[in-house]
């Protein structure tokens, strides 16, 4: 079963910034994720959504590849790779993969604008790597589906690095 887990940064950069050490960490076989998408809300207030996977262009190209061997079988190609890319393009709008789309900008509209969520669907992982490696990016938890232990410590984490930012440091004489 996967853990859903959304963290608000202040930026988007942030947010990514985060994003590229999970895959950091997934390349080195402490996490597994299916899905990590960032939701960003627009000073305008709408949410953009930047998703791992563009499943209109994903559709468009297989739709074309498709459509261009249906076309060289009834000699139309132009008109097959026509029709394919539309057809593909249209079924990859459609589709949603991960999580879903919906949910994310609902939870999204209690954010600052400017912020940005990320949104990680993870399948497993080792907690006390994991969170050792991002704590220090800060972050508010919006909503988990861990169990109440895992989600206080990934609070607590998080609360950590934001009290030790805002101390003043002093160095020793």
């Amino acid at each position: 079963m996967s853990d859903l887990v959304a963290i608000v940064y202040p930026s988007e950069a942030k947010a990514e910034e985060v994003r590229q050490r999970l895959f950091k960490l997934q390349k080195e076989y402490l996490i597994t994720i299916s899905d990590a998408v960032i939701a960003v809300k627009t000073e305008a207030g709408p949410i953009k959504l930047n998703q791992l996977v563009n499943t209109t262009a994903i559709g468009a190209a297989s739709g074309s590849f498709w459509g261009l061997l249906i076309g060289l079988i009834f000699l139309n190609p132009l008109l097959g790779v026509a029709l394919g890319a539309a057809s593909g393009a249209l079924g990859g709008a459609l589709s949603d993969y991960g999580i879903d789309d919906a949910f994310m900008k609902d939870l999204s509209k209690s954010m600052q604008p400017g912020n940005a969520a990320l949104f990680v669907l993870i399948k497993n992982m080792t907690p006390d790597k994991v969170l050792r490696e991002i704590q220090d990016a800060g972050g508010t938890v919006l909503k988990t589906s861990l169990d109440d232990s895992k989600e206080q410590q990934l609070r607590d984490a998080l609360a950590k690095t934001s009290t030790d930012q805002a101390a003043p440091k002093t160095s020793a004489a």
